[in-house]
């Protein structure tokens, strides 16, 4: 019985994400064009068509803002109660790569900022291992507001929360996508296999190449992962680099 309910149980957490996101669209003044624009080679429309427009003229910044503003005193889950602040996301609008995590923890609640605890400053210093500064980069979450006690996010929360996402990619548009951990990786790929097994490959987001890594946190906790992170972000950085 089980079994038979898992596909009806993701059925409707589609259908929950799809009306969120159809919300999102409405305050941001998005046109539906990815739900209704004739599509006659079949392929499943992109969601990044509508923000072509605002990208072609240099918008990107203003886009973000159009996001953050539209999140103010965001209600949509009970998280935006409790939190102290809503966290963002922060870096270069025009990142071409982009770090997805889970959720802010105490210190980013503390300060409104993503990873700037621990285990963001393990990131930080992945990044300028990497040859990039943080600045140069675009570090978010999943979740924009802290869960109590730095529980695992919800799925009610994720589909309140991922419309927002999808929202802040569509302006950066980045070449590449790091998504650190299981949530991260799950909710992007809309895959339920370990990060185990979905690590050290690219797969495609919405045509983006996207690779999912160890989050800094288990990291701290791991210490002898942090060899297949730095096999995942070489091939980033190879990625990043083909064609220049």
């Amino acid at each position: 019985m089980g079994a038979e309910l898992e596909p009806r149980e993701e059925l409707l957490g589609l259908v929950r994400s799809l009306t969120e996101q159809i919300r999102v669209d409405r305050e941001l003044g998005k046109p539906l064009s990815h739900l209704s624009r004739e599509n006659p080679g079949g392929a499943a429309p992109s969601v990044f068509e509508p923000a072509l427009s605002a990208e072609a003229s240099g918008g990107e910044t203003s886009a973000l803002e159009a996001v953050r503003e539209a999140m103010a005193d965001c209600r949509r889950c009970p998280l935006g109660a409790l939190c102290h602040n809503l966290v963002f996301g922060e870096g270069n609008p025009r990142a071409e790569l982009l770090f997805v995590g889970e959720a802010p923890g105490a210190d980013e609640d503390a300060q409104g900022r993503p990873f700037v605890g621990r285990a963001g400053q393990l990131l930080t210093k992945i990044i300028v291992a990497m040859g990039l500064k943080r600045e140069e980069v675009y570090i978010c979450n999943i979740l924009k507001c802290r869960p109590p006690g730095n529980r695992n996010p919800l799925p009610d929360e994720i589909t309140a929360c991922e419309p927002f996402l999808i929202r802040q990619i569509e302006a950066i548009r980045p070449r590449v996508i790091c998504a650190l951990g299981s949530f991260a990786a799950h909710t992007l790929l809309k895959s339920e296999a370990p990060i185990t097994a979905l690590r050290g490959r690219f797969h495609a987001y919405q045509g983006i190449p996207l690779m999912p890594t160890y989050h800094p946190a288990y990291l701290l906790r791991n210490a002898g992962a942090k060899k297949q992170v730095w096999e995942d972000v070489q091939a980033i950085m190879k990625r990043l680099h083909e064609g220049e």
